[in-house]
């Protein structure tokens, strides 16, 4: 049938009528075969031309021809954005993720009588619980409004500034910006942890807050920092499909922590998540697209996406929620006329090997474990000698 719809194709335009796609010489055959139905008889799909020793360019694209990768990154983006418009459709209606009061602890991020150090172990231990159970905990007060307003400008003008210095041929986009799925008006930018604004920040997430001993509850101090980047989504960006960041797996691979650098109202595009779809049963239920033509029944992933409950990660200024990267998941499409910023850290499990790579910048890649991160953290924060303010890039 494909190579049916491609001959079809192929003399459905006369060579003068199509445009021209050059593809590698050592591109497999069934990308090319897709190329051509992606193409729909509209071009010429031919190999590129390449360059001998001694010719000087180092393109083997000519004027007037399209480039297959971007051609096809193009179409894919088209596909997702229709099925997350449809997800959104058949998604049950998400309900607020609730801050986790710990009972006794003066609030869900506070700290009310009894030793610091103690409060903060009761509440992670509670925290720790509901992740096991729900993939999924808000921890409010993480960041003050005051300290979450002032990281906000930091990251923006940081973006700002890699920004230019691409558009200046300086460094490329890979030096600063990860990739991220649908990228029209979303940007994820690796964050540096040397300057003060930046140990300060993670500082407040790992030592101030419950955040750094949930994450020791769980995955022990050898635990691996493997991202710490911010996610903007700014207005018009679309919304994802549901997705887990890592397949599933019978250990916990990561947790990742989101603080929102802004009150995040629902026309801003938070993400939802759905509670107690970390587990192998419900990925094995999300992986099966099968339907029965005649029945028109919805696929058992589509069954799971309507009816299982789901959050919306309407966070305050300053609040976090903690998720397991094999939860289900998807941002929503930014309507309103504010970017969304979300400064995070993910931790790996010592004893698991994630495949798909973290949004860290390169010179942080694998060098802090939980431990020893809160280690020169807790320097930094006596204003001693450490290694955090070393690390400027």
């Amino acid at each position: 049938n494909i190579f049916s719809s491609v001959k079809s194709m192929t003399l459905s335009k006369t060579m003068s009528q199509r445009k021209t796609i050059r593809y590698p010489p050592n591109m497999g055959l069934s990308w090319l075969l897709l190329l051509l139905l992606l193409s729909e008889g509209e071009c010429l799909v031919v190999p590129c031309r390449t360059p001998s020793s001694t010719t000087k360019s180092s393109s083997p694209l000519m004027a007037g021809d399209y480039d297959p990768s971007a051609l096809l990154y193009a179409e894919h983006e088209k596909l997702l954005i229709s099925r997350g418009e449809l997800e959104g459709q058949i998604m049950t209606v998400p309900q607020p993720l609730p801050a986790n009061v710990v009972k006794g602890s003066g609030g869900s991020g506070g700290f009310g009588g009894g030793s610091k150090k103690s409060l903060v172990q009761e509440q992670a231990k509670a925290h720790a619980k509901v992740l096991r159970e729900q993939g999924v905990v808000r921890i409010d007060g993480v960041f003050s409004r005051e300290l979450a307003d002032s990281l906000r400008a930091q990251v923006y003008a940081l973006r700002e500034e890699s920004e230019l210095l691409i558009q200046q041929g300086k460094i490329s986009s890979k030096d600063r910006f990860a990739d991220v799925l649908l990228t029209h008006n979303r940007r994820d930018m690796p964050l540096p942890i040397g300057p003060e604004w930046a140990a300060n920040a993670l500082a407040n997430i790992l030592l101030e807050s419950p955040v750094g001993k949930t994450v020791e509850t769980l995955l022990g101090k050898k635990a691996l920092l493997r991202e710490w980047s911010c996610l903007m989504s700014d207005p018009g960006s679309q919304r994802q499909v549901a997705h887990p960041d890592t397949p599933w797996q019978e250990e916990p691979v990561l947790y990742t922590c989101f603080v929102a650098l802004q009150d995040i109202t629902p026309d801003m595009g938070p993400t939802t998540w759905l509670p107690k779809t970390h587990t192998q049963e419900m990925h094995q239920r999300f992986q099966d697209e099968t339907t029965t033509s005649s029945s028109g029944q919805k696929s058992p992933k589509d069954q799971l996406l309507s009816t299982a409950p789901s959050v919306l990660g309407t966070l305050s200024k300053g609040s976090c929620a903690i998720f397991d990267s094999r939860l289900l998941h998807c941002g929503g499409a930014n309507q309103s006329e504010t970017s969304r910023a979300l400064m995070y850290c993910s931790f790996q499990n010592p004893k698991v090997v994630p495949g798909n790579p973290g949004s860290i910048r390169s010179n942080l890649i694998g060098k802090w474990t939980l431990q020893s991160l809160s280690e020169e953290l807790e320097l930094f924060r006596k204003k001693k000698p450490n290694q955090v303010v070393q690390q400027s890039t």
